[in-house]
Formats: C-alpha cells, structure tokens, sequence
C-alpha cells in the first residue's frame, strides 16, 4: 500500500474518531447543562443560607464541573459512549445507567451539603429529563453516525476450525462488520498476502481476520499487514491471553517478557479478602429483607427446601458447598446426573425463572464470600463433574482455578451465559493475568449493570459441549497429521 493511501486511511480514521468524539460531547454536554439550568434555578434552594451565599460564580462551575467529571466516567465505563461501536439498544440502556449511577452519586454529595435529604422530587424531574434526551439523541446520533460510516469489509483468513461459529459472530453485529470473502490458510500465505492487497486495492475488503491458524501463517501474516498499515482482528489463544498479563524487564539489551509462577501478591490478597468481608457483610444486611421474602415465597410454592447446596470448586481445585435459593423442582437431578441449565429449561419453578431473572438466587453466596470460600470477583465456579468434562476436551481449562471462585467476574461481565466454556476460559484468563484492585472494583460497578440487562441471564445451549468435543477431536487429528 503506498503512502498516498496510508495517509488518507489514516485522515479516514481520524476524522471518524472525531465524528464518534463530538456525538459523544454533545449527548453528554446536553445532560451536563439540564443539570446545570436545575442546579442554577432549583438545587440551591435546598442548601443553608450561609453556604448558599458563598456559592458565588466559581462555585457553580465546579460543582457543574464535578458532575461533568462523574457523569463522564461512568459513561465511559458503561460503554455509554461507544457510538458506533454497541448496538443501539445497548448504548441507550448503558447511557442511562450510567446517567443513574452519577446522579445517586452527586445525590448523596448535595444532600451531604445540604444537611438533609436533597429536593428528591426536582432530582427525580432532572433524571425524566436526561433520559428522554438520552433515548434521543442516541438514536439520532447512532444512525447518523452509521450513515456515514457504513459496515467495515473484512477478508477473513481460517484454518481447518468451521468458521460458522466466527461467521455468525460478525453477522450479529452487521451494522459494523461485514465479511465478504474467506480464504483458507492452505492457499499459502504468499498468496493470500496478494489476495489480501488486491482486495484492499479494490475497495472489496479494508481489515483482516485471523482466525484458528498456526502460529507460524499467523505470525507472518500479521507482519505483512502491519506493514502494509491494514488493520487486523485477532481472535487470541490461550498463550496469547497470558502473555497480556506478563510483566516486561529491561535486565538485558533485549526486552523479556515475565509470566509469574502466582497470581496474585500477598498484598493483593489482603485487600481482597478485605473488601470481601466488608462488602459481604454491608449487603447481608441490606438484602437480609429480600432473602427472607424469597425463603417465603420457595417454602410456600412447594414445601421443599429453601436452600440448595451443591458442590463446586475454587482455588486450587478445592471443594466446597455453594449456596443458593432453590429455583429448580426437587426431582430435577433425580438420575444423579449433573447437568447445566439450559435456555428455556422445564427444571425451573415459577418462582425461580424469577430469582433466577434478577439474580435473587445468588444472595446465599454471600455467605460463601464471607466464610472465605469465594471472593467477589473470580472465575464462576463450577461443579467437579463439569471441570472434568471440559478438562478432556480442554485440559487448559483448570488454569481459571489460579484463583478464588467468585460471585461475578470478567467472563460474566463482558461475555453471555451461553459464551462458549473455550471462551470464557479466555476472558477468566485475561482477568487473573491482569488484575488490579482497581479491576475488581470496576468489575463490581459493570456487575451492576448486567443484572440488568437480559442477555446475561441466557441459559447454556446443549450443542456447545458437543461441538467443542468435535471441534477439539478435529484439532486433534490434524496436528497428528501433521506430525505424521
């Protein structure tokens, strides 16, 4: 690709990320200044008259700019300002969450400084407000956006893995990707490097997909397109994913790359295990109202235990009894064999699709945080039975157990429930080899969010387990093969 056509993908680029930049400015200068006409005209009256009076022009502008700040963050986090990038539903839904979080949040700062619980009716009037703007300008704003920046054409390069699965991954998201051409990595990489070019001369394709090839084709196709300035979509493998977490040292001439024999630092375990106690303790008494609602409710649909105990796994393969509210019959393992729950599965009562909805069944685990069993966030843990299923198809699989299980964690958080076991072992990964406490807490605060929204809550498909066991089978005899 000569220079010409580097320097105008690159204004190209730059001039979409200013698109995406302003549409975001201005949804959330829109919600900023409806905070600043009520803060001007209704929020003050609620504050003592000796603060009042000190709140001369720079006051106002840096409790606007405060909010600015806080509203600002949570969008970002929430991926309220991914324009262009989530689907539109997500994008509102997120927005206003975040619009939510930052407005409890400056709530609670104003009736702080008000000594008193602050005006919540204008506060309740504000929030209508923000979110039909909100709902809006989003939708205005993201099909404008989408006009002008029409799906990305993607050449996809794979190997001997079906590409259905990739295939459909990208249709779901349409309105941004399109696959136009798949090549299989056996034409070569010679000549797929001259595929790729022409195509990209075209105007036929403008980024590339790797998908299931061997390090080697990989590698080499990956040089030839950073060097030709074509952008690449990598689906990461297991090493890949630990790689990220590894630690580089200047010991030498030569940069080397660390990867720890432990996961986490004793200091980090002492500041988990202490927002563990702490928070578990603060939401037993703050759901305490819900549980017993709920033990209610189970006890009087049919008279069967309130509580179901089931064997799960955590750091270091060790066992113990999860708890949680009973949301399926009695009989629903009657055969002694473990199953997953599954979408629209008959085993579910009345009363736990809704527990199970909005997470209600999960509470009695916060007695597991508390006792030391889970943390907060960790992988999900998972049955023994289950472990070795997926240990012979998968033998990576155990790796997720470096850590403490936990409540919620970074595969609940940015994958589905029905997620492939392949690759929420990749983002459970990501998780241990890049942890931070500031991790675990954005971790808490996104969890928030996907109580909500109803993907999350999916059941597991029957074929997934089925298909990994084909697709590894598959691997399998090609790299003996290849041996041969």
């Amino acid at each position: 690709m000569n220079d010409t056509s580097e320097n105008k993908l690159q204004r190209m680029e730059s001039f979409k990320r200013l698109i995406n930049l302003a549409l975001t400015a201005g949804c959330l200068g829109l919600e900023i200044a409806i905070f600043a006409y009520n803060w001007l005209h209704h929020f003050q009256f609620s504050l003592v008259e000796d603060l009042r009076n000190v709140f001369w022009f720079k006051g106002h502008v840096l409790e606007i700019a405060i909010y600015g700040v806080i509203l600002f963050s949570f969008s970002n986090m929430y991926g309220g300002m991914r324009l262009g990038y989530l689907k539109n539903a997500e994008i509102v839904f997120s927005q206003i969450f975040a619009t939510f979080m930052a407005n409890v949040l400056i709530y609670a700062e104003l009736s702080v400084m008000a000594f008193q619980l602050f005006t919540p009716e204008v506060f309740i009037l504000m929030m209508i407000e923000q979110f039909f703007v909100v709902l809006l300008y989003i939708n205005i704003a993201n099909r404008f956006y989408r006009s002008i920046f029409p799906p990305r054409k993607l050449l996809l390069v794979h190997g001997d893995r079906p590409i259905q699965d990739i295939c459909s991954k990208f249709e779901s998201r349409k309105d941004k990707y399109r696959v136009t051409r798949c090549i299989h990595v056996e034409a070569g990489v010679p000549v797929i490097c001259r595929e790729i070019m022409e195509d990209c001369r075209a105007g036929r394709c403008n980024a590339v997909v790797l998908w299931d090839i061997s390090v080697g084709d990989r590698n080499l196709l990956l040089k030839f397109c950073y060097a030709n300035s074509i952008r690449v979509y990598l689906m990461p493998k297991i090493t890949d994913v630990i790689l990220m977490g590894a630690e580089e040292l200047h010991v030498f001439d030569t940069p080397i790359m660390l990867t720890r024999e432990y996961s986490l630092t004793m200091e980090q375990r002492f500041l988990k295990r202490t927002i563990d106690i702490v928070c578990s303790l603060l939401l037993l008494v703050l759901a305490s109202p819900f549980m017993v609602a709920t033990a209610i409710a189970i006890k009087l649909y049919d008279g069967g235990p309130v509580l179901y105990k089931q064997v799960r796994c955590t750091i270091n393969q060790k066992q113990f009894y999860i708890l949680k509210f009973r949301s399926m019959r009695t009989d629903a393992e009657k055969d002694g064999v473990a199953r997953l729950a599954q979408k629209n599965d008959s085993r579910i009562t009345p009363i736990g699709k809704f527990i199970r909805k909005c997470r209600i069944d999960e509470l009695p685990q916060l007695f597991n945080i508390l006792k030391g069993d889970m943390s907060f966030i960790g992988p999900r843990p998972e049955r023994p039975e289950i472990i070795a299923q997926y240990q012979e198809i998968m033998p990576e699989f155990c790796y997720r157990m470096k850590v403490k299980a936990g409540l919620a964690g970074f595969a609940q958080v940015y994958g589905k429930y029905n997620t492939s076991p392949y690759d929420k072992l990749k983002l459970d990964l990501t998780y241990i080899e890049n942890y931070s406490l500031w991790m675990d807490l954005k971790l808490m605060l996104l969890t928030l969010k996907i109580l909500l929204w109803p993907d999350s809550t999916e059941g597991v498909e029957t074929e997934q387990i089925t298909a990994l066991r084909e697709e590894q089978k598959k691997n399998r005899d090609v790299q003996k093969t290849l041996e041969e």
